[in-house]
């Protein structure tokens, strides 16, 4: 069975991989066949009059320009997009079980990749970028075949299927993906998002941008659902927040209480260390200009990191708006977590 592994190689391009088990002893490695590669950053700066990009804030309503160079070699958006496509919803997290083949460890130019098969923690911080077109409807390495337009991702050592939650550092948005193909394979480069997933976290036009990788583990996925069902569960009376509330005070937690990371609703993290003297100085960083009016930030320990959080806070808006008063009062860049 032939699996796509899509990858952003040196400038962009991508690699066919065969991972399927031979009766032919000669074949060794798995064969790689290198896509040709896109032109540089200056090229496609350059061309970037001739070739109509789509907007970030909204999908683009008609096809890009035919001339090759835009969106990596011309791999961008198909020449009908689906409408509607900013609201698509992020991948609803499961537990499953492991694909077999994608979880043997594999070389890809000389690099050698061991995929994680256990629990651990993992949060990564690095450039990721996005494949469409000329990938769509191909094999994904999980075996699936791939839809630009559904909210998945490729990575080179998550496990497949896994879901991670990715955040936009430059601009804070968040979404949820599966993770379901491998790639990329280039050290500058550390996740292929679907068409769709990047065009919600706004870096469709640029092609890439710093992202945040953070793995949904079985406890994480567990809280989700929980409150997923809470959610949707009937309420005798809807809540409704006093217009005079402070945005930054979570419903139904003091804001000098310290907060544990297994209470539910939606938080800001600063930072997720390994080690908690890390996470203590920090906090000592922030609380020496912390707005009063805010929850103080806690260091609470989760699935083996130590992460830095303010909240809860009872929707998601009223953390972005939080998150907007701090960057606007104190620069200080921060992401949303759901518990």
């Amino acid at each position: 069975m032939r699996l796509m592994l899509c990858a952003t190689m040196l400038l962009g391009g991508c690699a066919t991989i065969d991972l399927s088990e031979s009766s032919d002893p000669d074949r060794g490695a798995p064969v790689v066949r290198k896509r040709p590669a896109a032109k540089s950053a200056s090229e496609q700066s350059s061309e970037k009059t001739t070739n109509a990009s789509p907007p970030v804030a909204q999908a683009p309503s008609r096809a890009p320009a035919k001339k090759p160079g835009g969106y990596y070699q011309d791999d961008g958006p198909d020449e009908r997009i689906p409408e509607g496509l900013l609201n698509t919803p992020d991948a609803e997290p499961r537990i499953e079980p492991y694909a077999k083949g994608p979880s043997r460890p594999y070389t890809i130019f000389d690099q050698t990749y061991v995929p994680i098969t256990d629990n651990r923690p993992f949060v990564q911080r690095g450039i990721g970028s996005w494949y469409g077109k000329k990938f769509h409807g191909q094999r994904t390495a999980s075996g699936e075949i791939y839809d630009m337009y559904k909210m998945t991702a490729a990575h080179p050592t998550l496990p497949i299927p896994s879901y991670a939650r990715v955040t936009n550092l430059r601009n804070g948005k968040q979404i949820i993906v599966r993770i379901n193909d491998r790639g990329p394979f280039h050290s500058s480069r550390i996740i292929d998002l679907s068409y769709t997933a990047a065009l919600k976290l706004g870096y469709v036009q640029n092609g890439s941008s710093e992202l945040e990788v953070e793995r949904l583990l079985p406890d994480d996925i567990k809280r989700l659902q929980a409150s997923r069902r809470q959610e949707a569960a009937p309420v005798s009376k809807p809540a409704v927040a006093d217009e005079n509330e402070t945005i930054a005070r979570p419903v139904n937690a003091p804001a000098s209480s310290s907060v544990g990371a297994e209470a539910g609703g939606f938080f800001l993290q600063f930072g997720a260390f390994s080690q908690l003297p890390n996470a203590v100085s920090l906090r000592e960083r922030l609380l020496s200009t912390w707005p009063q009016d805010l929850p103080r930030p806690e260091v609470v320990q989760s699935q083996g990191l130590y992460r830095l959080h303010s909240g809860p806070f009872n929707t998601r808006d009223l953390a972005d708006r939080a998150a907007q008063a701090l960057k606007s009062s104190a620069q200080l860049q921060t992401t949303i977590v759901q518990k």
